[in-house]
């Protein structure tokens, strides 16, 4: 018996002949993966060069992943303009943000995200001195979970290898399964109680001023996603970095946004476009603006990092379930036409590619850290 009989019998033939072609589309991808693996294994022994490695797969894997969050209704609602236009919009507002926190915190481009402490003073993340392979290796596993379509997190992913003890990991988690209940939970207020109001902001056509509404509510977000999220990708970098470490920061992610507004998002983009009239951009900024406010109280709360991915998916989760309560209650479809069981389906599968994402986080965290390796041994040996 060939391989293609037994496989096709393993996983069944409709499976196995998706799953190929699959792997043919994207053969490219996966040579650019083996690529990155192997600059991985050769400079990890060199700090000094591991350091801008992790960082340049950091780069892109968030920005393939994490950006949408903040711009994907950007994009989707703005389809029609230059893309190069978009990219010079969001670039800017990008580098005046970095450049904002590296001057005023004396070269720290995270916005204080990556100096929080735990009880005894010490920094949760402190700045690496020697790179293990699989600390490189995390944004490239991010990279192919992201090319899947799964909206995983991530902050979970890049920050709990560095993370110096469990308490790390705790303090993001709680913070974003808070984050990610909040904005699930304003979403559907919003979308329920509101929805009159919404109706009526989006019959008829729209008004030219909505145009410019968007932009300063989606690059007010797209600023405040960065004060988050910019830790994910200099968690790889010293703590404080010199002018010219700054240029090179900010030049590798204003010209992979660039790739990024492109490409309209690439693959990831699917999770926005998917949901129910983002492309209309008086929904879009209605969606912007709620996804702001969230992210600005949490930023407000503490210096602890979080997952934005977790609040996005809330977000977008209880709009659209907010969504179908109204509609259920008018006994029709939406617009879209989706039902109150596909759209929960859809929420269930958001939330458990995200899961997936925190327990691969994790098992990489474990499996890089002996700190988190002897915690996990004196946990069990306390049972």
């Amino acid at each position: 018996m060939d391989r293609y009989n037994i496989a096709s019998q393993i996983i069944g033939e409709k499976r196995y002949k998706l799953l190929n072609l699959f792997f043919i589309q994207e053969r490219t991808f996966f040579r650019l993966l083996a690529l990155f693996l192997v600059i991985a294994a050769v400079t990890y022994p060199y700090p000094k060069i591991a350091m801008w490695v992790g960082f340049s797969f950091a780069a892109y894997s968030a920005i393939a992943n994490d950006s949408i969050q903040s711009i994907g209704t950007f994009i989707a609602s703005n389809s029609e303009r230059k893309w190069w236009l978009l990219w010079l919009y969001i670039g800017g507002i990008f580098v005046v943000t970095v450049f904002y926190s590296w001057y005023f915190y004396n070269g720290d481009v995270s916005h204080q995200r990556l100096m929080a402490t735990n009880a005894e003073g010490e920094l949760k993340f402190p700045e690496a001195e020697n790179y293990r392979f699989l600390q490189l290796t995390a944004p490239v596993v991010l990279l192919l979970l992201t090319r899947l379509r799964m909206p995983v997190s991530t902050t979970f992913m890049l920050l709990s290898v560095f993370s110096a003890s469990s308490q790390g990991i705790l303090s993001v988690g709680q913070k974003s399964v808070l984050g990610y209940l909040i904005a699930f939970g304003v979403a559907i207020i919003v979308w329920v109680i509101l929805n009159p109001i919404i109706k009526r902001l989006l019959k008829g056509e729209m008004h030219p001023v909505w145009i410019v509404i968007q932009w300063i509510i989606s690059g007010w977000l797209w600023s405040m996603w960065v004060m988050h999220d910019a830790a994910n990708i200099a968690i790889f970098l010293k703590r404080s970095i010199s002018f010219y470490e700054f240029v090179a920061f900010a030049s590798v992610i204003f010209f992979g946004l660039g790739m990024l507004f492109y490409l309209r998002g690439d693959k990831i983009q699917k999770i926005v476009t998917e949901k129910s009239e983002v492309s209309d951009v008086r929904s879009a900024t209605i969606i912007d603006f709620a996804y702001l406010i969230v992210l600005f109280v949490f930023k407000e709360m503490s210096n602890v990092p979080m997952s934005t991915t977790w609040v996005f998916i809330g977000l977008l989760g209880g709009r659209e379930l907010g969504m179908r309560l109204v509609n259920r209650k008018k006994d029709k479809l939406s617009e879209g036409g989706m039902t109150m069981k596909s759209t929960i389906i859809m929420v269930l599968r958001d939330i458990t590619f995200a899961t997936i994402g925190l327990i691969v986080s994790v098992i990489l965290a474990i499996m890089i850290n002996d700190s988190l390796q002897q915690e996990l041994i004196e946990w069990f040996n306390s049972f």
